[in-house]
């Protein structure tokens, strides 16, 4: 089979099973992500400063702060909000927030595209600031951040590997763990390998796809 040693098939659903917490965990963070950089996007425009001051704070704690280190501060914050013992949370809670701030700057520059006259059309017809941004700017800015979004995802993606911090066996980890026990690490590195191509290259074809029809259109 592919040449893979008799070890490295018998762990296969291992590392199967490793590939499946991470698209779970990628799929979950990264809807985080996407409502957190709205949210915080919107913040930053406000005109009122303690609101823009919260989400510039948010976007510079995220950005400036390691993952990591992040990734950590929340895992061992959550038993004393009562739901300790959960690794997948705390590494969907961090890889998402810590996401969310670069989507948000993402829609942030992005968001000028939208004209001034837009904006005050929708004022005329009696939307407040939220329904404005949410019906007729934050569409436009969305599909104009579309690939610098799949970038964000797919670098999201590469992050995955720090839950195994905190004890969740994604597809690096258990990679990790059928190498200590079959000691081939090029067959199992280059499985692992082929899994995040397996997540990323979809996502990626999918939104050239979109692309290719906007341009058509």
């Amino acid at each position: 089979m592919l040449g893979l040693s008799e070890q490295v098939i018998a762990a296969l659903p291992e590392l199967g099973h490793g590939l499946l917490m991470t698209v779970i965990l990628t799929v979950l963070a990264a809807l985080l992500s996407i409502v957190l950089g709205q949210i915080v996007c919107f913040l930053q425009l406000r005109r009122a400063w303690p609101w823009r001051a919260f989400g510039r704070l948010y976007v510079s704690l995220m950005r400036g702060t390691p993952a990591i280190v992040q990734l950590l501060v929340v895992f061992f914050t959550l038993p004393r909000l009562g739901l300790g013992g959960h690794p997948m949370l705390a590494a969907v809670l961090a890889i998402g927030m810590n996401s969310g701030a670069y989507v948000a700057e993402i829609l942030r520059v992005n968001q000028s595209l939208v004209t001034k006259g837009q904006r005050e059309a929708a004022r005329t017809l009696g939307l407040s600031r939220w329904l404005t941004w949410w019906f007729v700017i934050n569409p436009q800015i969305l599909r104009a951040s579309l690939p610098m979004l799949v970038n964000e995802f797919t670098i999201l993606l590469k992050t995955t590997p720090l839950a195994s911090v905190v004890a969740l066996t994604e597809l690096t980890y258990a990679g990790q763990i059928v190498i200590a026990r079959t000691y081939d690490a090029t067959q199992v590195l280059l499985l692992v390998s082929a899994g995040y191509l397996l997540i990323a290259l979809p996502l990626i074809s999918a939104v050239r796809h979109l692309e290719a029809k906007r341009r058509v259109a």
